[in-house]
């Protein structure tokens, strides 16, 4: 599994997933569940929203097409 796209909360990892998978591309977020160590850990980079490798370059166009749809 490969990182495509790091979040800043749950809701941001879930909504990129779900593009993902409504694009046909398998996506699991890890590293949501760090989010309670906040203090005790880094705040950046837990939340990671990751796929195939044979999916990486379709995944981060689908990123890419819905961040550009909410600018």
């Amino acid at each position: 599994m490969k990182t495509v796209f790091d979040a800043s909360s749950n809701i941001e990892a879930h909504l990129v997933m779900h593009q993902l998978q409504q694009a046909g591309i398998e996506a699991v977020i890890q590293g949501e569940y760090l989010q309670g160590g906040i203090g005790e850990l880094p705040a950046a980079g837990n939340i990671r929203v990751m796929v195939g490798e044979d999916d990486v370059a379709e995944a981060r166009q689908v990123i890419a097409d819905w961040d550009a749809a909410g600018d």
